[in-house]
């Protein structure tokens, strides 16, 4: 059965290798930073399962790895990995290939579509192949690996040049590609420790919780306030729908979960154009693109996300309390 352990121990083999690379390269602060991080990915389930027979030890190892993270982070600086083709080179080439680039890219959205709708049903005898509570994630790991063999197949070039095209990638980001990771796991530190509950009871004194539109409206600026602060919406959501969403929308005024849901997300996404915090989306173009203004990705789409909300918020406003 393909579990989301065995796309951690994929992630773990490629940070490894990445560090391995970088090592023998003499990056060795890339390096360091690498083999950490794939050793956390690698060694998760080990210390999951040791924390919950009740030993410490491999947990406090991690949090010391965590801390080595950080630590490291500070130094790491954007790589020159030398080139195999100039960039003349690498131009004609993508001209002899046309469209055929895009075909393993829309492979990662089909697959992880086609798993998560019908991987349900992928029986052997009494054996599934998918976790049915995970089948989204196994199946965009399964896609990115498809993707992977199908541009080397379509480029005619050995698969590991695609890992190291990915390695150095992976340098040009550096540390931030941990953000999502990092941003994701904030929202639930804020739910925990009850800022969703302090939320809750700030709209209850604050607000005319009998006004349906007034909640509304402010969940809706909220998923766009947080993710500004935590730079993911998939970390501001918990937050706002503990105080607000669950609370007074959905159990007071009778909303519909899933439009309530799927549309406080997309409010949460303007959020997401708007903030420096969201690195991989707005600071790493910049860096990659080697624009002046470091923030100019985000200025290019402030009135995108202004028109995007306030489109959403009126169908949100027509649909939810239907």
């Amino acid at each position: 059965m393909l579990r989301i352990e065995h796309a951690y121990w994929l992630i773990a083999a490629f940070l490894l290798y990445s560090g391995w690379r970088n090592l023998r390269d003499g990056h060795r602060w890339h390096a360091a930073f690498w083999i950490v991080l794939g050793l956390l990915f690698g060694a998760g389930d080990f210390i999951l399962a040791q924390s919950a027979a009740g030993h410490a030890l491999p947990a406090q190892i991690a949090g010391i790895g965590v801390i080595a993270l950080a630590c490291l982070a500070p130094r790491l600086r954007r790589q020159a990995h030398p080139e195999n083709r100039t960039a003349e080179q690498r131009l004609q080439s993508a001209i002899a290939l046309g469209h055929r680039l895009f075909g393993p890219a829309l492979l990662i959205p089909l697959v992880t579509l086609l798993v998560a709708l019908f991987g349900g049903y992928l029986v052997i005898g009494h054996f599934a192949l998918f976790a049915k509570s995970q089948m989204t994630l196994t199946g965009l790991a399964l896609a990115c690996v498809i993707a992977l063999l199908a541009a080397a197949r379509v480029a005619r070039t050995p698969v590991l040049e695609g890992v190291a095209e990915g390695r150095r990638l992976l340098d040009a980001i550096g540390w931030a590609a941990l953000l999502p990771l990092l941003l994701a796991a904030l929202g639930q530190v804020f739910t925990r420790s009850g800022v969703g509950a302090a939320i809750a009871e700030i709209a209850t004194d604050f607000l005319p919780t009998g006004n349906a539109t007034a909640a509304l409206a402010v969940f809706a600026l909220g998923m766009v306030l947080f993710t500004v602060i935590m730079g993911n919406a998939f970390a501001a959501f918990p937050v706002m729908m503990a105080g607000i969403g669950l609370p007074l929308l959905i159990h007071q005024h009778g909303a519909h979960p899933a439009i309530l849901g799927a549309m406080g997300m997309l409010c949460g996404y303007c959020g997401t154009l708007l903030t420096p915090m969201a690195a991989d989306f707005n600071l790493v173009p910049a860096a990659l693109l080697e624009l002046r203004n470091p923030y100019g990705v985000i200025k290019a789409q402030a009135w995108s996300a202004v028109w995007i909300f306030a489109s959403t918020f009126t169908m949100m406003w027509l649909l939810v309390f239907r």
